[in-house]
This record gives structure tokens, C-alpha cells and sequence, in this order.
């Protein structure tokens, strides 16, 4: 590989980063150049771990022979049971515990097939196998992404050259540098929408971090809690608390996201979120598709816990329309994205005002008239009531039982 290529695909790489290229189209597209400038790659691999409420890492898959593969895979955890054993017996990890940075193999000259994915690189009919890892300094670290990991072969009867070996010397660190750019932003989009909300999460990476601006919105609010909480949180047996309220809040968040609203925040065992829509009538009819959902969920959960012999409970839930400040709010050290305003204030009343008239869901006479007939007709009126912290008494609806 010439000199003049190298130093061509270098500049390559530092552009696609800086314009954001994703990990799988950089390796692909590397890849494709390495081979058009002489240096034979037949399958490349990329690894790196990130910070993920689930996820520990992906890696990114390219090979030239045309054989269906995912070209990013999300892994989980490698510290327990069969992931734990592959990972040990990598050469990645060799290289993680022996404090190297580049492992080779001329498995077609001779060289031990010494680790399971080098003999089946060997079996494949491939010559040549490096891999490399590039650490980041201790300050540079998020979680478990310390470092990126790749690894490359060929099949090439003369495997790679030592012009090769330099080229990919040169050329990999600025690659991995590429991939973890690419990483990083996906890190900052992840934890901001599992710990902010989808929304106010996009806004925040949109730049919307000003310390007291707020959009005026008019939204359908939701406030929800568990039924007996405190009670069953008392009588909870050690290590019974979190996975209740775990099985609970994804039962809630996903019927909340799958009906098109947003989680702002979760409070204890309570959920606030908000339906937007253009019409004021759609974001209502959202808010009861997501009360649906999460009904059907919480009972299929409950056969389940049941089954365990796991407390069990259900959901109260409130729901109010009305016209809220939505964004930054705090100090200039600590914001919040969310919503104040007495619009969410009187949603969080109604939502308790369901233990007192024993229902499941209550909703204002507000929410109530911007529903069209064909949704209005299923609610019925369960009285006026003088809500803590609101100043008129408010007539209060449910679902007929007869429709659920």
C-alpha cells in the first residue's frame, strides 16, 4: 500500500468522523478503500463497550464474501456464564490483561491458532489475523468504554506484507478514534433520554440548556402511582422493592411510549408524563390508548407476579389537559427539563383523588370535553370534588366499567 493512499484514507477517516459517519458505515467504507488501494482485507471486526442501562457494548461486523451478516450487534454483559467464558478465551482480552496493544497470527505460515476465533478465521481459509487495542487515558473513560478494540484478516495466499502491517498501524488508531467520536454521541443520546425523556432529551442535545427558558405548550398531562405502596413497601421482603417498582414503571413507560407520549419524570412510584398533538383531541385520545395499554399489561404482570408469589397492586392515574411551562428549570448548577405550571399541580390531585373514590383512573371534565363523542360517550361523572391546592371544585370522570 503507497504512502500517498495511506495518508489519503487518513484525511478520509478524520472527515467521515467529523461529519458523524455511524461505526458501521466507517468500518465498511475503510474497508472497501483498504482493498481498492492494494491492502487485502477480507473480514474486520470492531469493538467498543458504552455506558447503557442494558447494553455493554456493540460490535461491527465487515466481510467480503458476501455472506448475510448483522452489521451491529449489541452485546450484554461478559462478566457471568457463557459471554464471560467467550470473552475470556479472546484475544482481546489477552491483550486487555497482558497490557498489549497488537496480537498477530500468520495462521496460513505456520503460526498457532492459539484462540477460538483465530482457529475460525483458519478454518475459513484465511492466512493472516491482527488484532489491536487502543486504550483511553483514565480521564477519558464513560463507564466500561475504556478502550477499542478491532481485529482484521485476509485471505490473501502472501496474508499482509509488511507494507500492510505499517499501513494498518497507521491507519487503525485514527479509525478507532472515528468510531469512539461516533460512540460518545450515542452515550450523550442515550443517557439523556433514559434519564431526561425522549423528548426533553432531543431537546437538551438540540442546545435547549438555557437556565429559564420555557416553551408555553398546551399538552395532555398523566400522573400515575401505585395502589398501597406504602403499605406494601412495609410488609416487602428484602430485595422485593426494586423489582416491583421495576415491573411496574415498564409496564407504564412502554404503554406511555407506544401510545406516543413522553416520560418527564418517574417520582417514588409515580410517572408524570405528556401527549402532545397538534389537536388537543388527539393528544387526549392518546393519553386513554396508553391508560389501555398499561391495563392489559399490569394484568398480565400481576398473573405473573402472582405465580411467583410476588406482591402484586395496580395503577391509579389522573389525566388533565391544559396549558404548562415546559423546560429549563433550576439552578446553574442543577436543571431540570420538565413541566410546571397548575395544570400538572391539579393532575397530580386528581391522580389521588383515585384512592378516595376507589378508580382506577379519573380524568377532569377538561380532558373530558376535548375528547370527540365516540370516546366521551365511555366516561362517566363520579361527582365534584374540592382538589387540595386548586381553587374551584372540579367534576371528576372515569371510565364505565361496562366498556372496559
Amino acid at each position: 500500500m503507497k504512502t500517498v493512499d495511506v495518508d489519503r484514507i487518513a484525511d478520509w477517516i478524520a472527515h467521515r468522523g467529523l461529519e458523524g459517519a455511524q461505526e458501521a458505515d466507517l468500518l465498511r467504507e475503510f474497508c472497501e478503500k483498504c482493498n481498492a488501494a492494494a491492502l487485502p482485507i477480507s473480514r474486520a471486526l470492531a469493538i467498543i463497550d458504552t455506558l447503557h442501562p442494558v447494553h455493554e457494548g456493540t460490535v461491527f461486523r465487515w466481510r467480503d464474501d458476501n455472506v448475510e451478516e448483522e452489521a451491529a450487534t449489541q452485546y450484554g454483559r461478559t462478566t457471568e456464564g457463557d459471554a464471560a467464558e467467550f470473552w475470556r478465551r479472546s484475544p482481546f482480552y489477552h491483550l486487555l490483561q497482558s497490557g498489549g496493544e497488537e496480537l498477530r497470527r500468520r495462521i496460513g505460515f505456520g503460526d498457532s491458532a492459539d484462540f477460538p476465533i483465530v482457529q475460525d478465521m483458519k478454518d475459513e481459509g484465511h492466512t493472516d489475523y491482527i488484532v489491536f487495542v487502543h486504550r483511553f487515558a483514565s480521564g477519558a473513560t464513560i463507564g466500561e468504554m475504556d478502550c477499542v478494540y478491532s481485529g482484521w484478516s485476509t485471505r490473501s495466499n502472501r496474508g499482509f506484507n509488511d507494507d500492510d502491517i505499517v499501513a494498518l498501524r497507521r491507519l487503525v488508531p485514527v479509525l478507532h478514534l472515528a468510531i469512539k467520536s461516533a460512540a460518545l454521541a450515542k452515550v450523550a443520546d442515550t443517557l439523556l433520554q433514559v434519564y431526561l425523556g425522549r423528548d426533553a432529551g432531543r431537546r437538551v442535545l438540540e442546545g435547549r440548556i438555557q437556565r429559564g427558558v420555557a416553551d408555553r405548550i398546551e399538552a395532555a398531562l398523566w400522573f400515575s402511582d401505585l395502589r398501597s405502596y406504602t403499605t406494601i413497601s412495609d410488609g416487602a421482603r428484602p430485595g422485593e422493592l426494586i423489582p416491583l417498582l421495576n415491573d411496574y414503571a415498564e409496564a407504564a413507560i412502554t404503554a406511555i411510549h407506544e401510545a406516543g407520549g413522553d416520560v418527564l419524570k418517574l417520582i417514588g412510584d409515580g410517572t408524570l408524563a405528556l401527549f402532545r398533538a397538534d389537536d388537543p383531541s388527539e393528544a387526549c385520545q392518546r393519553a386513554l390508548k396508553a391508560e389501555e395499554i398499561l391495563r392489559g399489561r399490569v394484568r398480565d404482570l400481576n398473573e405473573k407476579r402472582q405465580a411467583a408469589e410476588q406482591p402484586i397492586t395496580t395503577v391509579y392515574i389522573g389525566l388533565h389537559i391544559g396549558e404548562v411551562f415546559y423546560g429549563n428549570i433550576g439552578s446553574v448548577e442543577r436543571l431540570d427539563f420538565t413541566v410546571v405550571g397548575p395544570a400538572v399541580n391539579e393532575t397530580s390531585r386528581i391522580a389521588s383523588m383515585c384512592r378516595s373514590v376507589d378508580r382506577s383512573v379519573l380524568v377532569s371534565s377538561t380532558f373530558a370535553d376535548c375528547l370527540p363523542a365516540t370516546e366521551r360517550v365511555r366516561l362517566v361523572s363520579v361527582g365534584r370534588f374540592a382538589l387540595r391546592g386548586v381553587g374551584h371544585a372540579k367534576e371528576l370522570f372515569t371510565l364505565d366499567p361496562e366498556t372496559l
